[in-house]
């Protein structure tokens, strides 16, 4: 069972890995990259002001640069946000880093997808961005289908958010979930409990779609399963908010 996480747009600065390693990249993910370095080097920084979503023109400066001589840390580690604190992987023992290192991807909205344990440099890109010379989500969806249908398997848990159906829909068997609070829809708690699955998930070893059923997650309990061709919905109802 592979897991699908969306990215954040909050990253950790800094890391103490090499450089990029462009040569563990696809061509594909090359060219978008290239793509990235050629736009920001011929943006103004009020262009670019705009297109990071950064209001000061002092703080958009630190991302008008190279990305391929900066420092990197695992993807798993490199976003931060309401999910990756819920994850809290530094603080989780070798065998539950392992099985996420191994089995979880998250979406990048400048690398398409990447391993948790990829290791990236800090960069600013946020969610619905368009390249000025490549429409990146276009793209993507090209070339990521049939590479991650391969890669990813038969039993794939989407715990992504629904903008990154752009780049990728699973051909294989999916299994994603709606959070209910007070019998309402929500997005916050929902991006806290996807990271707390994720944590229980690599604690308790779970690694098929079996185990994953019957395993009774804390602070959630069962609405109802809606299916649908390929992609079973679990409703959950938030028994206990998380931090």
């Amino acid at each position: 069972m592979k897991i699908l996480l969306a990215p954040a747009e909050t990253k950790q600065s800094g890391g103490e890995c090499k450089e990029l390693d462009i040569k563990c990249l696809y061509d594909f993910q090359n060219t978008i990259l290239d793509a990235y370095e050629e736009h920001i080097k011929n943006s103004t920084i009020e262009e670019l002001s705009l297109w990071f979503g950064i209001k000061k023109l002092k703080d958009v400066q630190k991302y008008k640069r190279s990305l391929k001589d900066l420092p990197t840390m695992k993807a798993i580690q490199r976003y931060t946000g309401v999910a990756f604190e819920a994850i809290d992987y530094n603080n989780l023992n070798n065998d539950a880093q392992k099985l996420i290192d191994e089995n979880v991807y998250i979406y990048s909205n400048l690398f398409g997808i990447v391993k948790a344990d990829f290791c990236i440099p800090e960069y600013k890109f946020k969610q619905g961005a368009i390249l000025s010379n490549i429409n990146n989500e276009k793209f993507y969806k090209e070339h990521l289908k049939d590479i991650l249908d391969d890669y990813l398997g038969d039993e794939i848990l989407d715990l992504s958010a629904s903008y990154y159906t752009k780049y990728y829909k699973p051909s294989a068997n999916v299994i994603t979930y709606k959070f209910l609070k007070d019998g309402k829809v929500v997005s916050h708690w929902a991006k806290h409990y996807r990271g707390e699955m994720v944590k229980q998930i690599a604690l308790n070893n779970i690694t098929s779609f079996k185990e994953l059923l019957d395993f009774k997650f804390d602070g959630l309990e069962l609405e109802e399963i809606q299916e649908k061709k390929n992609i079973k919905t679990i409703v959950i109802n938030i028994t206990k908010e998380g931090k």
